[in-house]
């Protein structure tokens, strides 16, 4: 029984470095850096030959498939060639204080992660408490934030853009959670049923009150995700009550005061009109300027793009020409993930770009679609939330330039991957079991 205490101690390390990750990402302002660094750092020396010496006493740990080498090759062309960008460039990418960040490291990280966490994935409870711990914290960051000190935009002193999308996401992932424990054919958790509840409506919260505009668009996708992952597992009543009151109390966060939803809306309706009629001003008109500018330099490279340091010089050479305005020179990104890429690294990036969020949706759509239990399912349709939030968190920010919104995009689908598939490897040894 040693190597089965050995077995359990090795998924014991991984849920909870997948808690710490999940439950702290915007709760804590290095947690996106400072939990991979730890599972780095600390667990990844002895998990190789842990590994070996179990494999050798009978023990049992899950073995990659064709899905899962899919996934890591994805990750390693994505990394790879913004690795590689960088060193014809000769620049990294820049945080908003000029400071170098090592992004293209981290897919080629997260591809090892995913190894070492599929080795010994953990169940599906640890997911589910971690989204519900993020999106509670979230949105009580963002309540004291707004109602206590008084500031403008909630953002936990991170950008507040990746803050409220974050927030979002997990308030959404939350909801999902409630489902997880309210099931048919399930004992009922009042008690984590009722902690989702809160965190769901938290984590949406959260979201309203860090202004992040472009965010509240991926709102009406999650709660139709939510709708579909929910199928067979809830009456039909109530989960068409549930969609009808998330909307209910969705406009009537709107129409709070102190939200700020509304004003923000108006103003960028406004700097849109504003920009059409030749004049960029506000966040919304220095986007769609940026976005023009991104087009422009795109179009006279479109097979590789400028290069990290090639965009950065060729936007001073568009504001001297007179073709964009000065504004957009302090902005490090071109607030738009296809737009950016496009203009950095052609087609090629694009391409690169399209499978880091189409292959992970694609998988896990499949499983969505042929879920054999109600754990795999809502894990599939938390993985396509995590895919088309993101899909639509990219149409107005670089997210995937932004330390936290790239570790948010990389940590969530892992967490997601490897629980889905813990749960399919469990499902497969009851199975055994009850054959023999």
């Amino acid at each position: 029984m040693i190597w089965m205490q050995r077995h359990d101690s090795q998924v014991a390390i991984r849920a909870l470095l997948l808690w710490l990750f999940v439950s702290l990402l915007v709760v804590v302002r290095w947690a996106h850096w400072g939990v991979p660094l730890l599972g780095l750092a600390i667990l990844w020396p002895g998990s190789a030959v842990m590994g070996w010496w179990m494999s050798r006493r009978g023990a049992a740990p899950a073995k990659l498939e064709r899905d899962d080498w899919l996934w890591l090759l994805v990750l390693v062309a994505y990394g790879g060639l913004w690795l590689l960008d960088v060193v014809l460039s000769r620049q990294w990418p820049l945080d908003s204080a000029g400071w170098m960040i090592p992004l293209p490291f981290w897919p080629l990280l997260a591809a090892g992660f995913l190894i070492w966490l599929l080795r010994y994935p953990p169940g599906v409870r640890v997911f589910w408490v971690a989204v519900c711990t993020g999106a509670l914290g979230a949105g009580c960051i963002a309540l004291y934030e707004r109602l206590v000190l008084g500031r403008a935009r909630a953002s936990n002193d991170l950008n507040a853009i990746p803050f409220g999308n974050l927030s979002l996401l997990l308030g959404g992932l939350s909801l999902l959670a409630l489902v997880w424990c309210l099931r048919r054919g399930h004992a009922r958790s009042p008690g984590l049923a009722l902690l989702a509840l809160l965190a769901g409506l938290f984590g949406i919260v959260g979201s309203l009150l860090s202004g992040t505009r472009g965010g509240w668009v991926a709102l009406p996708f999650l709660f139709l995700l939510w709708f579909r992952a929910s199928r067979g597992l809830l009456p039909a009543s109530w989960r068409y009550g549930a969609i009808a009151s998330l909307a209910v109390l969705f406009f009537v966060a709107l129409s709070l005061p102190n939200s700020n939803v509304m004003p923000r809306v108006a103003a960028g309706v406004s700097e849109a009109q504003q920009f059409q009629g030749g004049e960029a001003r506000g966040s919304v008109g220095l986007r769609l300027e940026m976005w023009r500018g991104g087009l422009l330099l795109w179009r006279e490279k479109p097979l590789l793009g400028w290069g990290e340091r090639g965009v950065t010089r060729q936007l001073h050479v568009l504001i001297e020409r007179g073709e964009i305005t000065p504004r957009v020179h302090r902005f490090r990104q071109l607030h738009s993930d296809v737009i950016d890429t496009a203009a950095r690294r052609g087609l090629l990036g694009v391409s690169t770009l399209l499978l880091f969020y189409g292959v992970p949706i694609w998988l896990f759509w499949r499983r969505l679609r042929s879920a054999g239990s109600a754990e795999t399912q809502l894990m599939a349709g938390a993985g396509m939330m995590v895919g088309v939030a993101y899909i639509d968190f990219g149409l107005s920010q670089s997210m995937l330039r932004d330390p936290v919104g790239l570790s948010g995009y990389l940590g969530l689908c892992l967490a997601c991957w490897v629980s889905l598939r813990g749960a399919e490897h469990t499902g497969r040894s009851l199975g055994r079991n009850t054959n023999a």
